[in-house]
């Protein structure tokens, strides 16, 4: 028999996670609040619970794909939720990009019932999530680990072991850090280049040859800036704990709040339409 996966939270990074699954023969048990998602993966074969409570009753490895940390704390610790049914052994990874202490005091209230928390945010995007080819930065136990390698590798082409709960969320703030920092610096370099007549599609062919090259520019297209402040807020956080007075960053966290905007309505135009 097929082995059942939970996800809950299937937006627009969920779904393709769900068909891969799917495509590599698990059973997959979803559950989300919003009618649109839960139809379209219904549609691609996935069994739907009407609740967090009934995906745990069912599965032994549940994937969060929720967008906050109040959403994962209520889907994990809350009124019908996963640790209310889930049986010791079970593991619960969390894919939501999350403060580092979420998971960690989730791990030790999970723990107590026997169950596993797999720190597990994800990268890249979501035109890699339709391809499959993620990039998971695990945290966690390392046969936690090994049982979350085989389930994600059916939609993740890389997997990075960072090393215990937590870790894996740090790992995420840094990368997300260094994203809105090169992402601001491209709106502003974008906009310097504009005001002297030069063809920025052409610039951005000169610089991925260059010191300038970036994943950033590379993606400039798909960069959308909807995550940004959060992400920026989760770092903060983590300067705040740690006593750091970070300045970059604090502008960063400011100027993505504009870049938004900017992105959306009016961005430099790096790339040919």
């Amino acid at each position: 028999m097929a082995e059942k996966i939970g996800i809950i939270g299937v937006g627009r990074m969920g779904q393709p996670m769900v068909k891969h699954l799917i495509k590599h023969g698990y059973d997959v048990i979803a559950h989300d609040i919003s009618a649109e998602n839960v139809a379209k993966v219904r549609e691609m074969g996935a069994i739907i619970a009407a609740s967090p409570h009934e995906v745990g009753s069912a599965c032994q490895f549940v994937i969060l794909g929720v967008g906050y940390d109040d959403e994962v704390n209520a889907v994990v610790l809350g009124e019908a939720g996963l640790l209310s049914a889930l049986k010791p052994g079970a593991i619960i990874a969390v894919c939501s990009t999350v403060s580092p202490d979420t998971v960690k005091a989730l791990d030790e209230v999970a723990r107590a019932k026997g169950v596993d928390i797999l720190d597990a945010p994800i990268c890249r995007g979501r035109w890699f999530a339709d391809e499959g080819k993620l990039l998971a930065l695990f945290g966690g136990k390392a046969d936690v680990v090994a049982r979350g390698r085989i389930v994600f590798g059916t939609f993740a082409s890389d997997i990075a072991h960072l090393g215990e709960v937590g870790h894996g969320q740090v790992g995420k703030a840094m990368n997300n850090l260094l994203l809105w920092i090169t992402s601001i610096g491209l709106i502003e370099a974008g906009r310097i280049a504009e005001s002297t007549g030069i063809d920025l599609p052409t610039l951005r062919d000169a610089l991925m040859m260059s010191s300038g090259k970036s994943q950033a520019l590379e993606d400039w297209d798909q960069t959308s800036f909807t995550w940004a402040l959060k992400d920026m807020q989760i770092v903060s956080k983590m300067c705040d704990a740690a006593g750091l007075a970070m300045p970059i960053t604090g502008a960063v966290k400011e100027l993505v709040k504009e870049g938004r905007r900017i992105k959306a309505t009016n961005p430099p135009q790096w790339t040919r339409s």
